[in-house]
């Protein structure tokens, strides 16, 4: 029952009520009720107590039982209440609400009343991810929905909230489960009126996602020393090829299967609703057969968009620029706060008799539709090829600056982070200024050009602001570094050729200075992919993605000192991992 109909139904009763009473003096008293509402199962009982308050002197005295004339006359709505306020629901599978009414005996015209909710036990269902269950449950009144769960009925972990409707159920994905494993869980529903729920507890047991091969994951931490909260989302792109969630301990709690045949995925992300956007193609170079997949916990498809898709897109849009025709998506996408998806696509132009693969960026509204999109071979030099050519920028990171509404780029094959002037959509394109070795910034504390970084992957802010005074921090692969004209790499005394750095760069727009504050060498050379980002207790993460044997992806937590101590780390044997990022939980805004 609503609440606008247990208003009602109130307002229904006290006129009947009263029709059949003798005309009555108005007493000088009120009537307080305890509790004001009340949360229950069906069938259980809640104790109510009322006191008459007499307005001249301000005395409080408890209702009592008896037939004290004072004392005052119980009723509800739905269920039964005895003389002594015990309150008892009635039984049944469905939620619905009562109100407690406690009416002066001797004064008819005073009463007060009590909200009771109550709300019928959950249900806990399987879904196509057997490490993930569906809970459910009909309030019966408007309220916020979170589920606790665990290895034992302490719980420790929880969902995210949910708003329940005045009416029907609402069911919530749970997920972060080790697999084989029984879990207990219990909802807790707030009702707007301040009054809690939780329910009973449900037992819930998980199995294995397939009979594929895992992979082979083990997790450390350092004795004495405490990683950043969270879980470890994982982008393996050789072997078992597909995203996985592991916890701290290496144990794997999400996984999602349905990777399209002969695809990898480049990247995956959380996305404020509570799913998973993931690019897929079978080629990181250009994007091949791409396409790009929203998924909820279950692995259940809610939107894709194929390289074909983009195509017939991009046909029918009217953006400036927009009539070309892609490869397909790649290595990365930003999700905008109004809405938009920026994403980077592979295009090809023939340069004197040669095949150049370039990137674009576009802009897809909230209906996927192209709006603005920025073409490199109309804003880049096509004779400046450092590296790899004629894959000749193979850009493979976006991040959105909220402060000023532009782009910083990560263009691998110039060496170069670039910010693109594109101002929430309505930017001409420009570029704003060129990162790295031969850009336009002076380093600052490090050697020019060997400490700036080369072929790199995966920056991050590493400051809450993000224009004019701000830090990055990225994974410095180091493929071409370059060294000065003195220096022959590899030779005694010398630094090697090949080896991998996490630069932190303090970057001052006006002066245009980029100085490093954190450079710790990677423990090994990872020639492709990774990322870095400092974390919340400001400790920097950093992802190898062939680190240790060569083949091995790794991750590490480190201290952002200049003795850079190892708090954590995690290898995935035999397996690339593209990126490996420490997220809150599995649930936006929850930080396990």
């Amino acid at each position: 029952m609503s609440r606008r109909m247990l208003s009602s139904c109130l307002v229904l009763y006290v006129i009947l009520y009263a029709a059949g009473c003798n005309n009555q003096t108005s007493l000088p008293i009120s009537i307080a009720v305890s509790p004001q509402s009340a949360a229950i199962a069906p069938g259980q009982t809640v104790r109510f107590a009322a006191t008459v308050i007499d307005q001249k002197t301000g005395i409080a005295s408890p209702a009592t039982a008896n037939d004290d004339p004072t004392g005052v006359r119980w009723s509800a709505s739905v269920g039964k209440i005895d003389d002594n306020g015990n309150y008892a629901a009635p039984s049944g599978t469905q939620s619905t609400s009562a109100l407690v009414i406690a009416m002066s005996k001797k004064d008819r015209t005073k009463f007060v009343s009590a909200m009771i909710h109550i709300v019928a036990p959950g249900q806990v269902s399987t879904t196509a991810n057997p490490q993930v269950a569906l809970y459910s449950i009909a309030p019966g009144a408007p309220g916020d929905v979170s589920v606790q769960f665990g290895l034992d009925t302490n719980y420790g972990l929880t969902t995210w909230t949910q708003s329940s409707p005045e009416s029907g159920a609402l069911s919530l994905f749970v997920a972060g489960m080790k697999a084989n494993m029984p879990y207990h869980m219990r909802a807790v529903v707030q009702f707007s009126d301040g009054t809690q729920f939780i329910d009973t507890d449900h037992l819930f047991t998980t199995s294995v996602v397939d009979s594929a091969q895992p992979p082979l994951i083990t997790a450390t931490t350092t004795p004495g020393m405490t990683p950043q909260g969270g879980v470890e989302l994982l982008d393996l792109v050789t072997g078992t090829a597909r995203p996985t969630i592991t916890d701290l301990s290496g144990n794997v709690l999400w996984t999602y299967t349905s990777v399209p045949n002969g695809s990898v995925p480049n990247p995956i992300k959380l996305l404020p609703n509570g799913h998973f956007l993931i690019n897929f193609s079978s080629s990181a170079t250009d994007g091949s057969n791409s396409v790009l997949q929203e998924v909820d916990l279950t692995g259940k498809l809610i939107w894709q968009m194929t390289a074909a898709d983009l195509n017939k897109a991009l046909a029918a849009a009217t953006c400036a620029g927009c009539n070309i025709t892609v490869v397909g998506t790649h290595h990365d996408f930003v999700m905008l706060p109004n809405g938009h998806l920026i994403v980077i696509a592979a295009i090809q132009q023939d340069i004197s008799g040669t095949t150049v693969t370039g990137d674009v960026l576009i802009d897809l509204d909230q209906n996927h539709n192209p709006v603005w999109l920025w073409n490199e071979f109309n804003h880049l030099d096509i004779n400046r090829r450092p590296y790899l050519f004629p894959d000749w920028t193979h850009t493979n990171a976006i991040l959105y600056s909220a402060d000023d509404g532009n782009l910083i780029i990560s263009i691998r094959h110039q060496n170069w982070l670039v910010k693109v002037d594109y101002a929430n959509g309505t930017g001409a394109g420009d570029i704003i200024w060129r990162l790295g070795y031969q850009g336009d910034f002076t380093l600052v504390g490090g050697t020019d050009p060997t400490d700036w970084f080369y072929a790199q992957h995966g920056p991050s802010f590493a400051t809450a602001n993000t224009t004019e005074m701000f830090s990055l921090v990225l994974f410095d692969n180091g493929d071409d570094r370059v060294f000065p004209s003195d220096v022959t790499c590899g030779s005694t005394g010398a630094p090697p050729c090949l080896y991998s750095t996490v630069p932190f760069l303090q970057i001052d727009e006006a002066s245009l200075t980029a100085t490093l504050a954190f450079h710790p060498t990677a423990p090994t050379f990872s020639f492709f992919g990774g990322n870095a980002a400092v974390l919340a207790n400001g400790n920097v993460e950093f992802c190898e993605s062939a680190g240790g044997n060569g083949d091995d992806g790794e991750i590490y937590e480190v201290t952002q000192n200049s003795n850079a101590q190892t708090v954590w780390q995690l290898q995935v044997t035999g397996q690339y991992a593209y990126r490996g990022q420490r997220i809150p939980s599995l649930y936006p805004g929850v930080q396990w």
